[in-house]
């Protein structure tokens, strides 16, 4: 498979509990912090993704550290943005093949987990995609249950448009500028 760009959205369907859920994961990068202080500098595009998203999945390297200092202060990003909604999250220690290499320990991730209110795994994401695939579904059983102890009252960023593919995008303007440019030249005929 080909590479996909940074801040990709991908889509994918499955079966939960006998209920088909689609899934939309919105790759969010390029968030750091902002000269060694505890704000996050991230872009508008992030932001739109946050303001939409029914759950969180925080994702770093065992084998960086600075992946997992800017995890506290993206999830206070989070909670500006959302002050008042209980959105499931799930924190994610990838590259556990890597041991020899780790910066963050187990106990570290724990903890975190624990401040942020979510569960913690860690996984191999290039030896066993398996462990991914359970962590993907464990918290779309946790936003599955969580939307339905709604009281049938839904969250306002439920009823947003979802972002589209950047590539599509591109290519919805270009289209609209080929047949406007068409179009002009056509009445100036």
């Amino acid at each position: 498979d080909l590479p996909s760009p940074p801040g990709a959205l991908y889509s994918r369907k499955f079966t939960i509990d006998g209920e088909q859920i689609s899934l939309q994961v919105q790759d969010t990068p390029f968030v750091s912090l902002e000269d060694d202080t505890d704000s996050i500098c991230c872009q508008e595009q992030i932001n739109r993704s946050i303001y939409w998203a029914d759950g969180f999945v925080f994702v770093y390297s065992i084998t960086d550290y600075e992946s997992f200092r800017v995890l506290r202060p993206l999830h206070q990003h989070i909670r500006r943005i959302h002050p008042n909604a209980n959105i499931p999250l799930l924190l994610m220690a990838n590259k556990g093949d890597l041991l020899r290499a780790r910066q963050v320990s187990s106990k570290e991730g724990l903890q975190l987990a624990g401040e942020l209110g979510g569960p913690y795994c860690e996984v191999s994401a290039r030896e066993n995609g398996d462990g991914v695939h359970e962590a993907f579904q464990q918290l779309c059983q946790e936003l599955s249950r969580s939307i339905g102890s709604a009281n049938g009252e839904k969250r306002r960023g439920l009823h947003l448009v979802r972002p589209k593919s950047p590539n599509m995008q591109d290519l919805k303007r270009r289209l609209k500028q080929a047949l406007t440019s068409k179009g002009k030249s056509a009445t100036t005929l």
